[in-house]
């Protein structure tokens, strides 16, 4: 897919608006993000436009997450993290801003003040097996 000539991400992928690059590959390339949740909050990128995540060939998934590990490991170590947080949103309802796909690797530590929301909830009778079904016809199987 072609460079979105109104997308940041496009733009910062062909190098018409500075970064700090830590990361290039043929398909993917990892910044600095400009505002920060945390020292060394970094951003990974496709090279290729795609708003959202399934819009893009999954061989194409796999090339750019295969970099997550490193990534990781760099960025716990460079900046003192006890963890990190992997976050990907697709659409705006989801909290995406910029509409090209990207991965936010997020280190955390104990006293980062950042906090985590998480609400669970629970299933009603019956309903847990009503979206198995409905997801795996949306598979198709």
């Amino acid at each position: 897919m072609a460079a979105d000539p109104d997308c940041v991400f496009c733009k910062i992928a062909a190098g018409d608006i500075p970064s700090h690059s830590v990361l290039r590959s043929d398909s993917c390339l990892a910044f600095l993000d400009v505002g920060p949740l945390a020292d060394g909050h970094l951003l990974l990128i496709p090279l290729e436009h795609y708003r959202r995540l399934e819009d893009m060939p999954p061989e194409l998934v796999a090339g750019v997450c295969s970099r997550l590990p490193e990534l990781g490991r760099a960025v716990a170590r460079v900046a003192g993290a006890d963890g990190y947080n992997v976050l990907q949103n697709n659409g705006r309802v989801a909290g995406q801003v910029v509409e090209h796909v990207h991965f936010h690797l997020i280190p955390r530590r104990a006293d980062d003040g950042l906090g985590y929301r998480w609400l669970p909830k629970s299933y009603s009778q019956g309903r847990a097996e009503q979206l198995r079904d409905q997801l795996r016809e949306a598979l198709g199987g």
